[in-house]
C-alpha cells in the first residue's frame, strides 16, 4: 500500500508556493520517470498532429528544458521527428513518426489521460499539509468582519467561529429554510486567500485528475490566471511548478445526488481515466455534506464513510489494479440536515463530530432585517405596513415560522406579479397576499383564505 505519513499540520499559508511547489528544471525533480513523461509527450502528439516546443511546453506544463530533453530521446529513439513548418510560422514542430504513433496508441489503451504531468503523491500530500485548513485561526472580530452583512444571532457566530478552530466536523441542524447552507458556504471567507491545486496526481504512475474548473476557482489577478494565454510567460517566468494551479481555497457541496461511489476514485471507462474523489478536490478547503437524510444511500453508511478520515486525517482509496493508498483529509466536514441528528446517527458517531449547532426560527426584528436588506438588495420598494402585514396577518395565522429564507423568495414573487400586471410603486400588502398564495402550499379554497384575511385585516 502506498502510504503518506501522517504530520503535524504547519500554519496555514507559511511557506511561498515558489518555495514549497519549486518548478522542476530536470526531468528527475518532476518525481516522475522519464518512460511515463515520454508516453504522455508521443500521446500530446498523437492527439493534436503536430505542436512546437512552446505548445507542449504549455500542454505539459513542464519547463522548456524538460521538453527538450524527452524530445531529444524520442527523436533519438526514432518516436518523433520535426517536421517542416507550417504556413507563416518560424517556429520547428515536431511529430510522429509511424512508430511513434504505435507506441503513442498503445499508451491510449493503457491511460486515456493527456493532460498536464501530474504531480506525485508525495509531493501533493505535502503542498495539502503546508496549506492545512486547521492550521487558521479564527477570531471573534474576523467572525464578526466576515458576516456583516449577515443577519446572524452572535451566539451563533460564536459557536461557529469555535467549531472553526477546533478542527473536527460541525453538525448543523435546524428548519428547511433556516439559512444553513448559506452561512455553511460563507465560512469559506474564514479560511484564507489561496492554495494550490494539481491538474493531477501520480499514484504509481496511475494518473489521478484532480483540478476540477467547476469546483476549483483560479485565483483572478494572479500571475499565471494573467498570463494563462501566454505559454512562455507562464512557464518560464512563473516562480512555482506550474502543475498546480493558485485557486481560493475550495468549497464542495454534496446534497441528495451523493451517493458512495463519488467519495471513491472513479474510473472512466470510456475515456480510460481516473478522477478524484470529491473530498480529496475539496482538501485546504470546506466539504459540505447538505441535506443529509436525503441521499439515496442510508445515512449510517454515509456517516461510517467518514469515521477513519475524521479521526486520522487521513483517506484510504484505492486506484488501478488493486493499487492502494492514503491521500490527506484536509477539510472542515460539514452536515447540515432539517432532521433529527438522533435520527440518523448514534451516540457514539455524533461523539465524534466537535460541534452540534442549531438554526432556530427567527424572532420578528431579525425577520425585519432580512426583509429589508432584502429590499435594499433587490431595488424594491416596500411600503411599512407590509412587512408588519406579512408577520401578524400571514405567517402568524397559518402558524408558518419566521425563516430566513421568506422574505427575499415572497417579494421576488411579489415583484414577478408586479411587472405582469403593469404595477408600479411599493409592495402593497394585497400583492404580498397574492405572492404568498403563489408560494406557500395551499389546500384550501383560495377563495376562503382571501376572504379571511380580509376580514382580519379589517378588525
Amino acid at each position: 500500500m502506498d502510504t503518506v505519513a501522517r504530520r503535524a499540520p504547519a500554519p496555514a499559508q507559511q511557506t511561498a508556493p515558489s518555495i514549497l511547489a519549486p518548478r522542476p528544471g530536470t526531468i528527475a525533480e518532476t518525481g516522475l520517470s522519464q518512460t511515463f513523461l515520454d508516453d504522455l509527450l508521443v500521446k500530446h502528439l498523437y492527439t493534436c498532429g503536430a505542436l512546437s516546443l512552446r505548445q507542449l511546453t504549455e500542454r505539459l506544463a513542464l519547463s522548456g528544458s524538460i521538453i527538450e530533453a524527452l524530445l531529444g530521446f524520442l527523436r533519438r529513439d526514432g518516436r518523433v521527428e520535426v517536421l517542416p513548418a507550417r504556413g507563416t510560422e518560424t517556429a520547428i514542430v515536431y511529430g510522429l513518426t509511424e512508430k511513434g504513433r504505435t507506441i503513442a496508441l498503445e499508451g491510449l489503451t493503457r491511460s486515456g489521460y493527456v493532460g498536464p504531468a501530474p504531480v506525485p503523491l508525495e509531493h501533493y500530500a505535502a503542498v495539502v499539509r503546508a496549506h492545512t485548513v486547521h492550521g487558521l485561526v479564527t477570531t471573534r472580530t474576523a467572525m464578526q468582519a466576515a458576516f456583516a452583512d449577515t443577519i446572524l444571532r452572535e451566539s451563533l457566530l460564536d459557536q461557529l467561529g469555535a467549531a472553526l478552530n477546533s478542527g473536527r466536523a460541525i453538525f448543523i441542524y435546524g428548519p428547511a429554510g433556516a439559512g444553513k447552507s448559506y452561512v455553511a458556504r460563507r465560512l469559506t471567507r474564514l479560511l484564507g486567500s489561496t492554495t494550490l491545486i494539481p491538474h493531477a496526481v501520480s499514484v504509481n504512475e496511475n494518473v489521478m485528475q484532480v483540478y476540477d474548473p467547476s469546483l476549483h476557482r483560479r485565483v483572478e489577478g494572479s500571475r499565471e490566471a494573467a498570463a494563462s494565454a501566454n505559454a512562455s510567460t507562464v512557464l518560464m517566468e512563473f516562480g512555482h511548478d506550474p502543475r498546480f494551479v493558485p485557486c481560493s481555497r475550495p468549497f464542495a457541496m454534496a446534497g441528495g445526488e451523493l451517493t458512495l461511489d463519488r467519495l471513491e476514485v472513479r474510473y472512466d471507462r470510456a475515456a480510460r481515466t481516473y478522477e478524484a474523489p470529491l473530498q480529496l478536490k475539496a482538501n485546504n478547503g470546506l466539504l459540505l455534506i447538505d441535506d443529509l437524510g436525503r441521499q439515496r444511500i442510508q445515512p449510517v453508511d454515509l456517516l461510517n464513510r467518514w469515521i477513519v478520515p475524521m479521526e486520522e486525517r487521513l483517506d484510504y482509496l484505492s486506484i488501478g489494479s488493486g493499487v492502494h493508498f492514503s491521500a490527506p483529509f484536509d477539510v472542515v466536514l460539514a452536515f447540515s440536515t432539517n432532521m433529527d441528528p438522533r435520527s440518523l446517527a448514534d451516540d457514539a458517531f455524533l461523539r465524534r463530530i466537535g460541534y452540534k449547532i442549531a438554526f432556530d426560527t427567527l424572532r420578528a426584528e431579525e425577520y425585519a432585517a432580512i426583509w429589508n436588506q432584502a429590499c435594499s438588495s433587490l431595488g424594491i420598494e416596500c411600503d411599512p405596513q407590509t412587512l408588519e402585514y406579512t408577520i401578524a396577518w400571514l405567517h402568524a395565522p397559518a402558524g408558518i415560522p419566521l425563516l430566513a429564507c421568506h422574505p427575499r423568495d415572497l417579494l421576488c414573487i411579489a415583484r414577478d406579479q408586479m411587472a405582469y400586471l403593469g404595477e408600479s410603486g411599493p409592495i402593497a400588502p394585497a400583492t404580498l397576499r397574492r405572492a404568498w398564495q403563489s408560494y406557500f402550499v395551499n389546500l384550501t379554497s383560495p377563495a376562503d383564505t382571501s376572504a379571511a384575511a380580509e376580514r382580519r385585516s379589517s378588525t
